[in-house]
Order: C-alpha cells, then structure tokens, then sequence
C-alpha cells in the first residue's frame, strides 16, 4: 500500500514535465488525494536534504570541504573556550548549516499556512504546488548558511537542535504508539475473523522477536555500558528502564485493561519495549568516556551502528506520517493531531475530477490535516536529523561524543514513552465516560 501511495508524488512531479515520457508515466501512476501526495512530496524533500548532509560527512570530501566560506571564519572562540578547528569539525558545521536552511524553510511555511481551513484558500498553491521555486529557496538557503561567520553558531543552534530534537522524539513516540496498536488491532482483527493458526503465530512470533531483541539489548548495555566497579549511573538507567518496560508489559494484560481494550496485549507492549532500549542505548552513547563502548582508546566511531538505526527509526516515521491516515486507535495514542484523516470534501470536480487527474483535491470542504502544525513536525525532524548525523555531539568540548545534556533528553524521552504507552493503556478504565474510539 506504501508502494502505491509512493507513486502519487511521482504522479505529482512527472505530470508536470509536459513531455511524452512524463504524460506516459502519469497514466500509470494511481490516482491519489491531493493530500497524501503533498505530503510525500515534502516528505521527497526533507529525505532529499537528509541525503545531501550526509555527503557532507563523507571522508572523501574532508579535503574539499575545508574550502568552504564557513571555516575561512573558525578562528572564533566558543563557549568554554575552545577554538573551531574545520580539520576536524568541517562536516559536523556543513550539516548544522543544511539543516539550519532547511528548518528556517519549513518554519516559514508552517507561519504562511496559519489558519488554513481548505483547498479554496489562496494558500493552497503554495502548499499544493510551485514544487521547483521551493527547491530553489531550499537551495539558496543552504548556500547562503554556508557563509555564515562561525563564531557561537554551532554552540548556540546545537541548543536549538537539541530542544526541538526532544520534541520531535515526542512525536516519534506518539506514532510508533500508534503503530504498534494499529499493527496488533490489525492482526488480532484478521485472527478474529479467519480464525487462521497463521495469524495467531505471526503475532507470536512477532511478539516474541520483539522482546527477545529487548532482552539481547539490556544484556549487552550491561556489557558494554558499565562496569563491575563503576559506571552506577548506567546501571541506575539500564536496570530503571527494564523494570518500566516489565511493569507496562504487565498492565497491558490487567483484566480491567483487557475489558476496555481487549486487543490491547504483549505486542503493543514489545515494540514499545525495544524502542525503550533503544533510546536507552541512544543515550548511553552520550555518557561518560569510561562508560561508553562508543570510545575505542582516545576516539570515538564519527557515525556509528545507534545512529544508522537512528536514522532508519527517522526515516520510517517521517514516511508513516506522511502515508498513515488516523484510524480507531488515534485518538487514544493522541496521533490524531499529527496523522491526517480522511478528507470528506470533493473539491472540484468531484468524481468526474478524479477520473481526469491522478491527484484529485479531496480538501475542498476542510483540510485533512492541519498544514501549519505538518511544517513545524518537520521543522522538528530537521532538527532531530540534525543532532542525529553528527552523534548530538557538543561542539563546545573539542566535538566530544560525551553530552550529559543529550544524554538526559534522550532518557527522559525514553520515560516519557513508557508514560505515554501506559496512558493509552489506562485511559479508557481510568474514563469509562470518555470517548476514545
């Protein structure tokens, strides 16, 4: 279904080239809301830009970059005086600069699309469209960054980043919470109804995997991430969070649970439990030298296997935001706010539109989601992509891996998921009067 809905942007983009080619490919392409394709259309930007900044870190172009305008002015003294050396820092401060342009551009649209109630607004356009000038813009910001004085700016944005990458790591709560209960409901739903042995191994298999992966992942923390004569804030957060995990698993099948949800159960809690460990592991990367596997001698891995799977975890959220409509379990898992629901409005056209074009408007009556709030997540992935391509390193301490203030964000996120999953859990028998369907 991803795959199909992925077409719509290309529908999106292609119908516009005008040539045989182009016109050829839109035919094939499905038919698709106008919505959905403009997501995945800024969804194609913001992976775009992703891409761009990880070239920058790449080791064949250290050389090149130190040519750039920036390190011409790297002789500032940063916040605990240390000196910006673009031998060193090169590709971190390219990707602080991308990253800048790109969030200034999503705020500007998130401040442009304030109060847009439907299609028929004369903002539509630009929300739905000018698809080349918007790349241009997204192009002359990140060269103009480029020539930004380095002095206090990386220290001062990495303050930035790492607040709103906390904040985005919220969001990714919110629809990997969604994602679990929409993934049990649709499995326990298709058991129910077929009664099929295979539906109820997969969800076996699947729960068990999921929770077999947490336990590799809190045995090797222990591993890796303390020792036998020290390391006692590790092992303070390592042994907190496993007991999280096992109190929720528990009230995921509390009798009065099950009453009020009866396809919540141990899957939901599984995949909750495994991106736990993850941003436990996540956070321990940030801790002190003597305590982090991440350090080999006097250096440490510049984009090691936490972020590539931090990456993938980005990548894949972005995408289901920007494909998932909201559904039954939204509301609850409060994703209603972040995914967009179905539009009811025709547009023009109606179904006579649809049969014309491949992206028909289907936000004629009312938006399916809110268009400001939709440039301010991304704004926030921005960020988070930011601190995530350079290791939430602080450029302040000789772009040393240890953080303790990134190192609390992310343990605090990792709490806060578990609170949040509980929420859901709770809610409905904590509110029997409440409607969270």
């Amino acid at each position: 279904m991803g795959a199909v809905l992925g077409l719509c942007s290309a529908a999106q983009l292609a119908c516009c080239c005008g040539s045989a080619a182009c016109s050829l490919c839109c035919s094939a392409c499905p038919s698709c809301a106008n919505s959905t394709s403009t997501r995945i259309m800024y969804t194609v930007m913001l992976l775009l830009v992703m891409v761009v900044a990880c070239i920058t870190l790449a080791p064949g172009l250290h050389d090149q970059m130190k040519k750039v305008p920036f390190c011409a002015n790297s002789t500032g003294l940063m916040p605990g005086s240390f000196q910006v050396d673009c031998d060193q820092a090169v590709g971190y401060l390219a990707v602080y600069r991308i990253c800048f342009a790109t969030c200034l551009f999503f705020c500007l649209m998130a401040l442009i699309m304030i109060g847009v109630k439907s299609s028929k607004d004369p903002r539509a356009g630009i929300q739905n469209g000018f698809w080349g000038i918007k790349y241009l813009i997204v192009i002359g910001g990140i060269i103009g960054a480029f020539f930004i004085p380095e002095g206090s700016f990386a220290s001062t944005w990495m303050v930035f980043g790492m607040i709103g990458g906390f904040c985005f790591i919220v969001i990714q709560l919110i629809l990997i919470i969604d994602f679990a209960h929409s993934w049990a409901e649709r499995w326990v739903s298709n058991y129910e109804e077929t009664q099929s042995k295979g539906w109820y191994s997969a969800l076996l298999l699947a729960m068990l995997s999921c929770y077999a992966l947490t336990l590799t992942g809190i045995v090797l923390l222990y591993i890796y991430y303390t020792k036998s004569d020290g390391c006692d804030l590790s092992k303070f957060i390592i042994s907190f969070n496993l007991i999280l995990v096992v109190i929720a698993s528990a009230i995921s099948i509390l009798p009065s649970v099950q009453e009020h949800q009866p396809r919540s159960g141990l899957l939901q809690s599984a995949v909750v439990s495994l991106y736990v460990m993850y941003l436990t592991w996540s956070a321990l990367s940030n801790s002190a030298a003597e305590c982090n596997a991440s350090f080999v001698g006097d250096k440490q891995s510049s984009f090691d296997k936490q972020s590539i799977i931090g990456l993938v975890i980005w990548v894949l959220s972005v995408l289901y935001s920007s494909i998932r409509t909201a559904s039954s379990s939204s509301k609850i898992t409060m994703s209603e706010h972040i995914l967009a629901k179905e539009g009811s409005g025709e547009g023009d056209g109606g179904e006579a539109g649809r049969e014309e074009t491949k992206v028909f408007d289907n936000e004629g009556d009312d938006v399916a989601y809110s268009w400001t709030f939709f440039h301010v997540v991304f704004a926030l992935a921005t960020l988070y992509i930011m601190m995530t391509l350079t290791n939430w390193y602080n450029p302040s301490s000789q772009l040393s891996k240890e953080n303790v203030a990134s190192m609390w964000i992310k343990i605090t996120s990792s709490w806060l998921c578990v609170g949040l999953y509980v929420w859901t859990l709770v809610a409905p028998a904590v509110f029997p009067d409440r409607d969270f369907s």
